[in-house]
């Protein structure tokens, strides 16, 4: 029996979560982006290095997130 994989994609930087572009569920493929982050004026989207479907997203427009904090969680 396969072992089922996640794939973490995580924050690079301390910055504040401007959108979420995924939901639960959802399909992604490479170079998608998931998430929309800010910081220092600058928007810089978060882009998935893997196909997948979502599992799990841990933040929410608003937050703050500091470098190394998952996002969101994928599944291979």
């Amino acid at each position: 029996m396969a072992r089922k994989t996640t794939t973490e994609v995580l924050a690079e930087m301390v910055a504040a979560v401007m959108e979420v572009a995924v939901s639960p569920g959802d399909e992604v493929a490479v170079g998608d982006t998931v998430v929309l982050l800010e910081s220092m004026k600058m928007e810089i989207p978060v882009l998935s290095e893997t196909g997948g479907r979502v599992l799990e997203v841990r933040v929410a427009p608003g937050d703050v997130v500091q470098e190394g904090d998952v996002l969101v969680v994928l599944s291979a």
